[in-house]
């Protein structure tokens, strides 16, 4: 639910099909907003928008869909988003990227509520998750708690936007800066790394 990560997939997409085989790549959840039912203020609505024009103006091929404004009650709260991804993940590691881009499509193209459960069971069902198995994992403690560790990894790792990109090579961790325009710059900047602080 963070739309500068929807404005790095172009990049993070050309990114990873020329990373070096050697590298694995991990996702982790930052939680942004905890759960809530109250209303997003309208300052922090306009604001959003704010971004969202930015992005466009910035991130070419990105467009938003801003009916989400209109046909819409937002709440400020990223956690349901999250648990879907992790209950997709539990699944199996392969519905991972396939739920983080179904939840971006619903929200930023087809102007659906990300927090709402209905929208992310929409999102289960498109990519061929198990429903059944889903709905029980996505508001189960064992999530819930997972959650909550990959949001505390995160925070320890030092990561405190989003996106972040951290290579972590021979027990020290290099931050990445990000680049939406151009991949090479990320590609340059971790093989810079791996050839220059080897063991």
């Amino acid at each position: 639910m963070c739309s500068w990560c929807y404005a790095f997939n172009s990049s993070l997409t050309q990114l990873l099909k020329n990373l070096p085989s050697s590298i694995r790549i991990q996702y982790l959840l930052g939680g942004l907003a905890a759960d809530t039912t109250e209303p997003m203020p309208i300052a922090l609505q306009k604001n959003i928008q704010a971004i969202w024009r930015q992005i466009e103006n910035t991130v070419p091929n990105i467009q938003f869909n801003f009916d989400f404004w209109k046909l819409n009650t937002p709440f400020r709260s990223t956690f349901p988003a999250c648990r879907a991804i992790l209950a997709a993940r539990k699944q199996d590691s392969k519905f991972e990227t396939k739920i983080i881009d179904a939840i971006q499509k619903a929200y930023y193209k087809h102007a659906k509520n990300p927090s709402l459960q209905t929208t992310l069971q929409e999102c289960a069902i498109e990519v061929g998750l198990d429903l059944i198995k889903f709905l029980k994992d996505l508001d189960s403690m064992a999530i819930k708690n997972e959650l909550q560790s990959e949001i505390k990894l995160s925070r320890n790792m030092g990561i405190r936007s989003y996106p972040s990109l951290s290579l972590l090579h021979n027990k020290q961790q290099f931050l990445i800066a990000i680049d939406y325009l151009n991949h090479q710059t990320m590609i340059d900047k971790i093989n810079h790394i791996l050839e220059n602080f080897s063991t």
